[in-house]
């Protein structure tokens, strides 16, 4: 057995359950854009230059960041289990597919009956993406209650406003903002939106399991749940095994680099694959990936600890510091980009 095999089996295991996985495949190249043929006389157009990345992170458009996530919490609950699922399902797609250079595509899988499905979006380079060295930036849409009083997956609300429509708005917004930044990059970006992360990373563990081996992905960029902090503009930098430490030094750099202001960007080592974070499955196979979150933190003078997350009360009002999610936005789409261009 392979080591990401074992890895895999391991996690499977652990988490109560093997998911079903699609035959293997990886997503297809998205061909250049057609482009008149140019007279032998004419001196060709230069290709435009690309746009500087801080400049590229100012067209994250914070009201944008909002109504997604206001739009992702009306819809009561995200959970797979519950039948407005469905709705977040349809909204995502009805997004991304307005977006002109943005491939959508699925990824079906089930854990325990209850059907799963992954969305992919992904951005390709203008020329033909190479076959490997991806970069994917993920966020997990579904939501869960659990935590509240008679909690039922199918009737309880599970508005999930942090956890994680602030994560999927970010997704929906790097779709729209990197489509226009093509020329730019050398590499396929794909925005991840996983369903049943909230069931211990079932989506993106079947997804990573559809995969060739070796899978594709150089790096992988988990943000979840950057909307609540009412003391400080504190993220936590959930990184995996020695292999991921490149990109966690890349990350935090990167916040230095374009003075994001991620203050205290605290690294803490993932110490057990039980780690419900999308990022995980990745970390854990030995594919570079970190996690950009605020519960992980210890509750001190830069971290109340979060108590309406897994509730019926995460609710939009509960976005208590929208500074912070523009900022995690930012640091997720900047290292993506150090890393594509």
């Amino acid at each position: 057995m392979g080591r990401l095999a074992l890895v895999l089996a391991i996690l499977a295991a652990a988490c109560g359950g093997a998911p079903t996985a699609p035959a293997r495949s990886s997503p297809p190249d998205v061909a250049a854009s057609a482009s008149a043929t140019a007279s032998p006389t004419l001196a060709p157009t230069p290709s435009p230059s690309p746009r500087p990345i801080s400049a590229v992170l100012e067209r994250i458009d914070p009201a944008k960041l909002n109504d997604h996530m206001v739009a992702l919490a009306s819809f009561g609950s995200r959970d797979p289990r519950h039948p407005n699922h469905a709705k977040a399902v349809a909204y995502l797609k009805e997004q991304l597919d307005a977006i002109p250079g943005v491939v959508v595509q699925s990824h079906r899988a089930a854990y325990n009956g209850v059907p799963l499905e992954n969305i992919l979006a992904i951005v390709d380079p203008l020329t033909a993406a190479p076959s490997n060295g991806w970069v994917m930036i993920c966020a997990h849409y579904d939501s869960i209650s659990k935590n509240s009083p008679g909690w039922n997956p199918a009737t309880t609300a599970a508005p999930g406003a942090d956890d994680n429509a602030t994560g999927t708005a970010a997704l929906l917004e790097y779709a729209r903002v990197l489509a226009q930044e093509r020329a730019s990059l050398k590499q396929r970006i794909v925005l991840a939106f996983f369903d049943g992360e909230e069931l211990f990373f079932k989506g993106s563990l079947a997804y990573l399991g559809s995969l060739d081996t070796p899978p594709p992905y150089a790096a992988v960029i988990n943000i979840d749940m950057v909307g609540f902090n009412p003391l400080a503009d504190r993220l936590d930098l959930i990184y995996y095994t020695n292999a991921s430490a490149s990109l966690r030094d890349l990350t935090m750099a990167t916040n230095d680099r374009y003075q994001i202001g991620v203050s205290p960007l605290v690294p803490q080592l993932a110490t057990s694959g039980a780690t419900i974070l999308d990022a995980a499955p990745f970390g854990l196979a030995g594919i570079p990936a970190v996690a950009l979150v605020q519960r992980y933190g210890e509750n001190d003078a830069t971290f109340p600890g979060n108590y309406t997350f897994h509730t019926v009360n995460d609710t939009p009002d509960k976005i208590t510091n929208k500074r912070l999610w523009l900022k995690a936005a930012k640091l997720t789409l900047a290292t993506a980009l150090e890393l594509a261009r």
